[in-house]
């Protein structure tokens, strides 16, 4: 769970908890890797990523990071699994098989989610604390351009269609999405959502992007060509702040703490 200090399982055909994963220090971003049978998971409490096999839920390792880790991204190329450091400043690159450091990448300031781009084989970064989109070569471990957001006033968030070559970053202290076109680099799109907007998912099957916010506001886009529409706005729950999307189903997911039975919960919805 978001926030809380354990990564629940479940199983969304059936809807049935699988197995719950405890000790694990404050979690605020979980990746699940399938061509390696792997979850990652930042223990931001602890500063630390930990890996955790698939199949059987165990603790593989635990590899040091900056301060506050929060989002992660997988870079298939170089087998390398990325950490923000929001606090830190700067991406923690650690071996996605054995957990061992493998670098790092200092920005400055305080920094956002990272997301891996398959098509140029780049990391983008949310740098926060000067309104940019960084866009690193995990080669070099280099920045190579930092693009304004004008705008944007501490863009936190990020998801991609690459395929589109379009970028979506929310900004959670002026509570907007903007669509940055990554073959200009430019902003081409600006739309207001809720309060604090802190994760994005996008549904590459159905062309949807989810807004969820601090404030259990949740906003979906529908991609027409490269422009957005919202197609639904409202309160979900109570800090319904982080969502995943299934594309083969197209339902999508909001972990929550606490339900109208005091348990935490995920919240499966469908937007026809």
């Amino acid at each position: 769970m978001h926030g809380a200090s354990q990564v629940v399982e479940i199983n969304i055909r059936t809807d049935r908890v699988v197995r719950t994963i405890p000790g694990l220090s404050q979690v605020h971003g979980v990746l699940v890797v399938p061509a390696l049978h792997r979850v990652y998971a930042t223990a931001t409490g602890a500063n630390m990523v930990v890996r955790i096999n698939e199949d059987n839920g165990r603790v593989l390792g635990r590899t040091g990071t900056g301060a506050y880790p929060d989002g992660l991204a997988y870079d298939p190329a170089n087998g390398t699994i990325w950490t923000t450091n929001e606090s830190g400043g700067s991406e923690t690159i650690i071996d996605a098989a054995t957990g061992r450091p493998r670098g790092t990448v200092h920005l400055g300031g305080q920094v956002g989610n990272v997301a891996y781009d398959p098509v140029s084989g780049h990391m983008l970064v949310d740098a926060q604390s000067s309104n940019q989109l960084a866009v690193i070569d995990p080669a070099t471990r280099s920045v190579i351009r930092r693009v304004p957001l004008p705008g944007c006033s501490d863009d936190h968030s990020l998801a991609l269609d690459s395929p589109a070559r379009l970028a979506f970053v929310a900004c959670d202290i002026n509570d907007v999405q903007l669509t940055v076109d990554m073959t200009t680099w430019r902003v081409t799109g600006t739309a207001n959502v809720g309060v604090e907007p802190d994760v994005l998912a996008f549904d590459p099957n159905a062309a949807r992007l989810y807004v969820a916010s601090e404030s259990g506001s949740v906003t979906v886009f529908q991609l027409r060509g490269h422009r957005l529409r919202v197609i639904y706005s409202n309160y979900l729950a109570n800090a319904a702040h982080v969502v995943a999307v299934d594309p083969a189903t197209g339902r999508s997911y909001f972990p929550v703490l606490g339900t109208s039975g005091g348990y935490p919960a995920v919240l499966v919805c469908e937007i026809e």
